[in-house]
C-alpha cells in the first residue's frame, strides 16, 4: 500500500511540478558555481603569468647585461635567481645557446643539455608556455637577448607553482557548495510548499467532481483559480447537464416503451374480455374484434422490431458488415420499394442523382435509415405532394437530400426528433402506424458510419433531411 502511495505521488502533478521548480531553483546555482570557479582560475593563472613574464624579463635583462651566460657564477645574479624561485615556488633553469643547462635553482641538472620543443621555439624567438592543471604548475619560457644584435643567446626556463591558485579554488569551491546547499534546502522547503499551493485548486476541482458525482444535482462547480480550472469545471458543467439529458432521457424511454407496448396489450385484452363476457357473439362482431385484435398484435409486432433495430443500432460499430456499394442503386432500389406506399398517398417521389457514387457502408442499416426519411415524407405529406431526393458527392463524402411538400414540423420540436418515442402529433402518429423510434434508428445508423444528419423544416411548407456520410469507412 506504502509503495502503491510512493508511486502515485511520483505520478501526480505536484510532484512533477516540484521536480520542475528544483531544476530551475537550483541547476543554474550550479552552472554558475561552475562559471565562476572557472573564471576564477582562468584569471588568476593569467594575472600569475603576466607576473611572472614581467619579473622574468627584467631578471632576463640582467643576466644578459651581467653577462651571465658567460660567468654563471655571479652572485648578485644568482641571489636574485634564488629569491625569484623562492618567491614563486618555482624553479628556474638557464640555457645557453648550446642547450647546457649553466644554471638550476634546484642545483639538480647544471651541466646537462636540454633541447625541449619550447626551448627550440624560443630560441627560434617565440615565446612559449603552459599551465599544467593536473599537476598545477606554470612553464614559461624566456628569450636571453644580446644587448647589442638583439640575436638569442640563451634561454630562461621557469616552472611556477600554482598550489596557491589550487588553494585558493578549493575555499571558493567549499564556500560556494555551502552557499548551494543552503539553496537546495531552501528551494526544496519552496517548492514543497508552492507545488502544494499550485495544486490546490486541482484538489478542489477533483472534490467538488466527487461530491458531485454521488448524485447528478442541479449545482455547478465552479474553481476559477486557473484557466486551466475554470475550463475543467465548464467542460464538467456542460458533461454534467448532457449526463442529466441522458439520465431523463432513459427514464422517459423507459416510461414510454412501457406505455407503447402496454397500449396494444390494453386493447387487446379489452377486446379479449369483451368476447369472453358474451354469450352467442354474432360472427360479424367476432370478426371485427379479431379483426381488431390482429391490428394491435401487428402494431405490438412493429414496436418490438424497431426496438430490436435500435438495440442491434446501439451495439459498436465493428459489428457493421461493411462493403462497397453503388449508392445509386440503393437508392433507385429504396424509391421502387416505397413507391406504391406513394402511389396509395398520391405523393409523387423524384430522385436526381448527378453523378456514379460508390461507397463503404454497411447497406442493410444504412437502407433501413435512408428509407425511414423518404417513407416519413410520404407519410407526413399531404394529397398530391412530392418528395424529392438528390444524391450527389465530392473527393470525401456522399450527400443525399430527402425533401418534402408536408405537413412540417415545428420549431420548438426539431431539437428533438431524433429522441426514442418523441412525437411531434401522437394522435396522427398513431393514426398512421408511427412508433417514434424511426428518426433514432435512421440517426444511430448515419453516426455509425461517422456520418452526420441535419434537418430544417417549417411547419405546413415542409421538410428536408440533410445526410453527409464519408465515401470511406474510417473505423
Amino acid at each position: 500500500m506504502k509503495i502503491k502511495m510512493k508511486l502515485s505521488f511520483l505520478k501526480s502533478l505536484r510532484f512533477r511540478v516540484m521536480v520542475l521548480l528544483v531544476i530551475i531553483g537550483i541547476l543554474p546555482c550550479i552552472i554558475a558555481e561552475s562559471v565562476i570557479v572557472s573564471s576564477y582560475e582562468n584569471r588568476a593563472v593569467e594575472l600569475k603569468n603576466i607576473s611572472v613574464k614581467n619579473q622574468c624579463d627584467i631578471l632576463g635583462k640582467q643576466l644578459m647585461k651581467e653577462e651571465y651566460l658567460k660567468y654563471p657564477q655571479s652572485e648578485v645574479i644568482n641571489s636574485e635567481l634564488a629569491m625569484f624561485s623562492s618567491v614563486f615556488s618555482g624553479r628556474i633553469l638557464v640555457i645557453n645557446r648550446d642547450g647546457r643547462i649553466v644554471k638550476d635553482t634546484y642545483d639538480i641538472d647544471e651541466g646537462k643539455y636540454l633541447l625541449s620543443e619550447a626551448v627550440i621555439k624560443c630560441f627560434e624567438g617565440e615565446n612559449t608556455g603552459y599551465y599544467d592543471k593536473d599537476n598545477s604548475y606554470i612553464v614559461q619560457t624566456v628569450p636571453l637577448k644580446n644587448m647589442i644584435n638583439k640575436q638569442v643567446e640563451g634561454v630562461m626556463l621557469i616552472s611556477i607553482s600554482t598550489s596557491d591558485i589550487k588553494d585558493s579554488i578549493a575555499i571558493l569551491r567549499h564556500r560556494a557548495n555551502l552557499l548551494l546547499l543552503i539553496i537546495c534546502v531552501f528551494v526544496l522547503i519552496l517548492g514543497f510548499v508552492w507545488s502544494k499551493t499550485l495544486v490546490r485548486p486541482f484538489a478542489r476541482v477533483g472534490k467538488a467532481i466527487e461530491e458531485l458525482t454521488d448524485g447528478y444535482l442541479d449545482e455547478e462547480i465552479s474553481v476559477p483559480d486557473y484557466t486551466e480550472t475554470e475550463m475543467i469545471s465548464s467542460v464538467f458543467n456542460k458533461m454534467l447537464k448532457k449526463m442529466k439529458v441522458l439520465d431523463d432521457s432513459r427514464q422517459e424511454f423507459v416510461a414510454n416503451v412501457s406505455h407503447e407496448l402496454k397500449t396494444p396489450m390494453t386493447s387487446i385484452k379489452v377486446l379479449a374480455d369483451s368476447l369472453a363476457g358474451q354469450e352467442d357473439v354474432p360472427v360479424e362482431l367476432y370478426k371485427e374484434f379479431m379483426q381488431d385484435i390482429a391490428v394491435e398484435i401487428d402494431r405490438e409486432n412493429k414496436i418490438i422490431t424497431d426496438l430490436l433495430s435500435l438495440v442491434k443500432m446501439d451495439k459498436k460499430a465493428s459489428e457493421l458488415n461493411i462493403e462497397k456499394v453503388n449508392i445509386n442503386e440503393l437508392m433507385e432500389n429504396i424509391l421502387k420499394r416505397l413507391k406504391p406506399i406513394a402511389d396509395k398517398k398520391k405523393v409523387e417521389l423524384v430522385l436526381e442523382s448527378y453523378r456514379p457514387i460508390v461507397a463503404e457502408i454497411d447497406e442493410v442499416k444504412l437502407s433501413l435509415a435512408l428509407s425511414n426519411l423518404v417513407e416519413n415524407g410520404i407519410k407526413y405529406n399531404v394529397e398530391d405532394g412530392w418528395v424529392h431526393v438528390t444524391l450527389n458527392a465530392d473527393h470525401k463524402y456522399f450527400y443525399v437530400s430527402v425533401e418534402d411538400s408536408g405537413i412540417g414540423i415545428p420549431q420548438e420540436s426539431i431539437d428533438r426528433i431524433f429522441e426514442r418515442f418523441y412525437r411531434v402529433d401522437k394522435s396522427h402518429s398513431r393514426e398512421i402506424g408511427g412508433t417514434g423510434l424511426g428518426l433514432a434508428i435512421t440517426r444511430n445508423a448515419i453516426v455509425m458510419h461517422r456520418g452526420a444528419i441535419k434537418v430544417k423544416s417549417e411547419e405546413h411548407k415542409g421538410t428536408t433531411f440533410s445526410v453527409r456520410i464519408p465515401l470511406n469507412y474510417i473505423g
